[in-house]
């Protein structure tokens, strides 16, 4: 159970698939929803928001918004890898803002066209103010992926939008 979920995702560098079209998210989201239904033995797709609430996967999307951040965590705090750490700059706000107040922030750079919202140092750096301070401020590598994880489930499973995203979702990827 989990070394097929895993890789999945991981095989793909987080920063190529962040923004990616719904098109090939819906795909990918198909290979996770066949593989939990792999997993569990279960026979009918029906309750598939269940079985995926039940071996606590999240969908790609989210997966995707997880590795990236966790890059983005281990650049920040312990400067590994190097390449992408110096990617990365720390916002300062010319004049004091009350956003100001909140620690770790990024500064984002701008892009003109989609693709480029795609590179690392913007798909990072949006991805990473995205997430609430309590998050950002973690100490460990290990409590802020536990934290993050915790987050992002219940940003998915526990409101009304996260659980129309997961319909939609399965709308999508049943081949409709």
């Amino acid at each position: 159970m989990c070394i097929l979920s895993p890789h999945i995702i991981w095989a793909h560098k987080a920063e190529s698939l962040y923004g990616s079209p719904s098109k090939n998210i819906a795909r990918l989201q198909r290979v996770e929803n066949t593989a939990a239904i792999v997993v569990t033995e279960k026979p009918s797709p029906s309750s598939l928001v269940d079985i995926l609430h039940e071996l606590r996967w999240l969908p790609v999307q989210w997966r995707i918004n997880f590795k990236l951040a966790s890059l983005t965590f281990n650049a920040i705090h312990t400067g590994i890898p190097p390449y992408l750490s110096h990617l990365l700059t720390p916002y300062c706000p010319p004049r004091v803002l009350r956003s100001s107040y909140s620690s770790d922030l990024l500064q984002v750079p701008r892009t003109n066209l989609t693709f480029g919202s795609r590179c690392f140092r913007a798909a990072a750096s949006t991805s990473w103010n995205s997430l609430p301070d309590s998050l950002r401020s973690s100490k460990t590598f290990h409590s802020f992926r536990r934290h993050l994880k915790t987050h992002l489930y219940q940003a998915d499973f526990n409101t009304p939008s996260g659980i129309l995203q997961r319909l939609r979702f399965i709308y999508l990827t049943n081949g409709a």
